[in-house]
């Protein structure tokens, strides 16, 4: 297991989605932040920040990249 872990609350699963969003009420344009998530959780937290009309979009991670 990588050392990614889902940041959905009590999931402990393996993270293989980049969640990319920002509060634009607090945040710059240039300002990103990254949830983890796996499979199962990927829409509810795409879902989660849609429905607050923060700017979202997803990225699978790279999978050369060591954590």
């Amino acid at each position: 297991m990588s050392d990614r872990v889902c940041s959905r609350a009590g999931c402990r699963a393996e993270a293989v989605w980049q969640v990319v969003w920002r509060n634009p009420r607090i945040h710059a344009a240039d300002r990103r932040k990254i949830w983890a998530a796996c499979d199962a959780h990927v829409g509810f937290l795409r879902d989660y920040l849609a429905a607050r009309d923060f700017p979202v979009s997803v990225e699978p991670f790279d999978t050369e990249q060591v954590s």
